[in-house]
């Protein structure tokens, strides 16, 4: 295997890490402070397990740090890395583009809903 490939292998190996629904929602969460758990959870309006295995996959890659405090109740908060800034900056981008394109995103779903569900075909016959 070349340099090359195996250097793309790796890069879309980063990529399929980071497609969880929740993702990019915690990480504009964390944008300006720290947070404990339990504001995450009741801030994204996210269910316990999800936002376990979203932290848990963030902190694997790097995105986010967690600081666990010896208290009772016990107390944990996390907050983003250099690394998580950066992909910040991604979910504003992708914020952007919602933003601009909403309107046309919400006139094709429209179009797929009107036909059944089925996209629809376009035919060309080769000439």
């Amino acid at each position: 295997m070349s340099a090359l490939s195996t250097s793309r292998s790796h890069e879309n190996d980063v990529l399929m890490v980071r497609s969880g629904k929740w993702t990019l929602t915690i990480v504009t969460l964390l944008r300006e402070e720290r947070m404990r758990f339990n504001e995450l959870k009741r801030i994204a309006g996210v269910s316990q397990k999800t936002l376990t295995l979203t932290l848990r996959e963030l902190e694997r890659d790097g995105f986010v740090t967690r600081t666990m405090f010896a208290t009772i109740p016990p107390r944990v908060d996390y907050e983003l890395t250099s690394l998580g800034r950066e992909l910040l900056k991604l979910a504003d981008g992708l914020k952007q583009f919602a933003a601009r394109n909403a309107d046309q995103v919400l006139a094709a779903r429209q179009r797929f809903d009107a036909a059944g569900g089925e996209p629809v075909v376009r035919l060309v016959h080769p000439q």
